[in-house]
Formats: structure tokens, C-alpha cells, sequence
């Protein structure tokens, strides 16, 4: 079978686990008018893909797939709570947690998934999105960098789609920023793969406020 099939699939805004129900902090900034055009938007996007995606999220994320394409479970659990006690807020875990479920629920009933990943989700309390996305790689023989690809293109194609809900952005305009920001989306994978396990972690006080105020905003279209 030829591998690119399940990596779209992976990558697909179809899988069934609502991410484009989150903005992560986007729609807020967006609201409070610190994102309200193209530019001030790619540079919000530039921000959290080098500043914050490249050293903590991606990183983490890809050792998940790791452990799950090694099978070294032992490992993979305590990359899972590590993952889960790293949720700055509660609209962040709760995004996580609903998203990582959802995923186990499609892994369960897919008969690619393996018995050694299917009792890991039920062993783990509230399993997250990294675990069950790991998971999902290994069931679809999907290679970790290629999983961290789909994982991080998906968030790219997601703020997008935030973006085009939210501010006077068309399609075409949507594209050129696509362009634009690209070949950060590859520096950040490459950092991500770069970077030492005892140099993780980002300290994005922004994400986070913006995450946190977004629970209280009056009108919103993305879940909290």
C-alpha cells in the first residue's frame, strides 16, 4: 500500500476529532485586535510555531512517536503524563483530553490498531492527543518525522482556519500566508528534531493569557 495514503489520512482535517473546534488563544487575540490583519497574523503564527511549537510541543510529540513506533511503552506513559501536566490551562488540557479521546475512540474500533496499543489507552487515565497520535502513526505505519510533519501541518492549516472565521481573510490570502510561512514550518520541525530532551520547554506567556481570557470571552466560535 502505498505510505501516503495513510499519512493524508492522519493529516486530514476529516479525521473525526474535532480539532477545528479550537483556536488556541487565536480567536482571543484576534478579539482584542493584537492579531486583525495578514501580517500581524503571520507573525502570530511565527511566534508559536519557533517560540513555542519547535521547543516544547514538537519535540515532545515526537518522542511520543518514537516510543510507539519502538514499543517501549514504559516510556511512552511517561511521556504522556509529562504531556498532561504541561497543559498551562484548563482550556488547553480540556482541548488535549477531548481531542485524545476522540482519537482512541476511532483507534478501537479500526482493526489496524494492535492489542499493545489498545490496552496502553485503556491503562492510561485521560489519555492526550500526543499518546493517541503516536498510537495512530504506529497502527498506519507511519514514521515518526512524518507523523510530527501531519501534526504540525494540521496546526498550520487549523490557525488558518481560524483566521478566515475571524478576520476579513479570503481563500487566496489564506494561500499567500501558507507560502509565507512554510519554510517555518520546516525550521521548526528541524529544530524540533534537533533539540536536546534536557533543552525542552518554551515559556509562552502569551498562548497562555490568551488561552485563560478566552474561556471568559463574551461571543466566541471556538470551544474553551
Amino acid at each position: 500500500m502505498n505510505t501516503a495514503w495513510q499519512l493524508l489520512r492522519l493529516a486530514s482535517p476529516q479525521l473525526p476529532i474535532g480539532g477545528y473546534s479550537y483556536s488556541q488563544g487565536l480567536e482571543l487575540a484576534v478579539d482584542t485586535g493584537l492579531v486583525h490583519d495578514p501580517d500581524s497574523a503571520a507573525r502570530w503564527i511565527e511566534d508559536q510555531l519557533l517560540l513555542n511549537l519547535a521547543r516544547f510541543e514538537a519535540p515532545l510529540l515526537l518522542a511520543h512517536c518514537e516510543a510507539a513506533a519502538e514499543g517501549d511503552w514504559a516510556e511512552l506513559k511517561t511521556l504522556a503524563g509529562r504531556h498532561r501536566a504541561s497543559r498551562e490551562t484548563r482550556e488547553l488540557h480540556l482541548e488535549s483530553r477531548q481531542m485524545g479521546y476522540s482519537l482512541q475512540q476511532l483507534l478501537n474500533d479500526l482493526p489496524e490498531q494492535d492489542e499493545a496499543g489498545r490496552a496502553l489507552l485503556e491503562e492510561l487515565e485521560q489519555p492526550g492527543l500526543a499518546v493517541a497520535w503516536a498510537l495512530a502513526a504506529r497502527a498506519w505505519s507511519i514514521t515518526p518525522q512524518d507523523a510530527l510533519a501531519a501534526w504540525l501541518w494540521g496546526w498550520l492549516e487549523n490557525q488558518l482556519a481560524v483566521l478566515m472565521k475571524t478576520l476579513p481573510l479570503g481563500q487566496q490570502a489564506a494561500q499567500r500566508l501558507t507560502s509565507a510561512l512554510l519554510p517555518r514550518l520546516e525550521q521548526a520541525q528541524r529544530e524540533a528534531t534537533e533539540i536536546p530532551p534536557a533543552r525542552w520547554g518554551s515559556a509562552a506567556f502569551g498562548l497562555a493569557l490568551a488561552s485563560m481570557a478566552h474561556e471568559r470571552q463574551y461571543s466566541r466560535l471556538f470551544r474553551s
